[in-house]
């Protein structure tokens, strides 16, 4: 019989009126994908690392900016992903604008959407939820210098 496996995860708190708030969430990212690969053997690329820190960034930025209140970071390795989860207090769903090489600021929706693989966001009772999917290894349709590999 195969050993049932659970999703690691990790449950931030974060006070989003605390500057330090984005900082922090990135860094603690980088810690539970680092210690995921050491204790647990999760197999976490560099590529994988970096971008579940910059949506990490992107999305905790958005939820100290626009609500009030605590934010909660949840991050989630599950069914080969990376699942970076952001829970607020404001109940407007966020719209990718498009894009306009003239605008200076708010293109962090459209960078999130542009390096995920799956992305949704729910409204809650108090609030909304925005969840993120990084796949854990390189995707060789997505890696452009990488033509030997498919």
């Amino acid at each position: 019989m195969a050993p049932h496996r659970e999703p690691l995860q990790l449950a931030v708190e974060l006070d989003g009126g605390d500057g330090g708030c984005i900082a922090r969430a990135r860094d603690r990212a980088g810690v539970f994908l680092a210690r995921a690969q050491a204790a647990h053997g999760v197999p976490v690329t560099a590529r994988t690392m970096d971008l579940t820190q910059l949506v990490v960034s992107e999305l905790v930025t958005n939820a100290c900016k626009y609500a009030p209140g605590p934010v909660l970071l949840v991050l989630r390795i599950a069914d080969g992903a990376v699942e970076t989860e952001v829970w607020d207090s404001d109940p407007v769903l966020p719209v990718a604008r498009a894009a306009d090489p003239g605008r200076v600021g708010q293109h962090g929706l459209e960078i999130v959407m542009a390096v995920v693989q799956g992305f949704e966001v729910r409204r809650e009772p108090v609030g909304k939820r925005i969840i993120a999917r990084i796949a854990l290894w390189d995707d060789p349709v997505r890696d452009v210098g990488d033509s030997a590999s498919h």
